[in-house]
């Protein structure tokens, strides 16, 4: 795995991905950045919930769960001092669909957490504190559930000459964390 993160102005940055994607970082105004980009630590925190999404979408298909909908709200915790490190983060699961069990969804869950993602695993061997929980609904329910900052869409202004579509989780506010 390879990429590159290319500085183009104030503290904004262009990240290419060795697999031809890319990705504009940048910071607030008060820091000298003009707010066009996800911040570096946000990236780290969406890119964690992506490999745990992924990883339970794929095994709740394999186990030929009728999922409809899935998504990851994550929530972290950063020290005061610098550097910031995430002390903690939960990955909290929403998973909707037709006749869904919740023996497998768990299952898909914890399989992620101890086994499978590379990102969570890596954190939670590095300190930061990485808990999982779920919930299932029947197909519908969720979605009618969510609010407008759950739309998992990110635009971006164009800067350069060019503009980008960014996924992102949804930021819930889950036991406190």
């Amino acid at each position: 795995m390879h990429g590159t993160v290319k500085w183009v102005d104030g503290v904004m940055t262009l990240a290419e991905s060795g697999s031809g994607h890319s990705v504009v970082m940048d910071g607030p105004p008060e820091l000298g950045g003009k707010n066009h980009g996800l911040r570096p630590m946000e990236m780290l925190l969406l890119g964690t919930g992506g490999c745990a999404l992924f990883d339970v979408i794929t095994m709740l298909k394999k186990s030929r769960q009728a999922i409809s909908n899935c998504r990851v709200e994550l929530q972290a915790e950063r020290s005061d001092g610098v550097p910031a490190v995430f002390t903690a983060i939960n990955l909290h699961f929403v998973v909707e669909g037709e006749g869904l069990k919740d023996n497998q969804v768990a299952r898909a869950v914890q399989l992620s957490a101890e086994k499978y993602c590379s990102a969570s695993i890596m954190l939670a061997t590095g300190g930061v504190e990485v808990t999982h929980s779920h919930e299932t609904h029947p197909v519908g329910i969720a979605s009618r559930a969510r609010d407008r900052r759950d739309t998992p869409v990110l635009l971006l202004k164009p800067i350069s000459g060019f503009s980008h579509h960014l996924t992102g989780g949804a930021h819930h506010a889950f036991h406190g964390i």
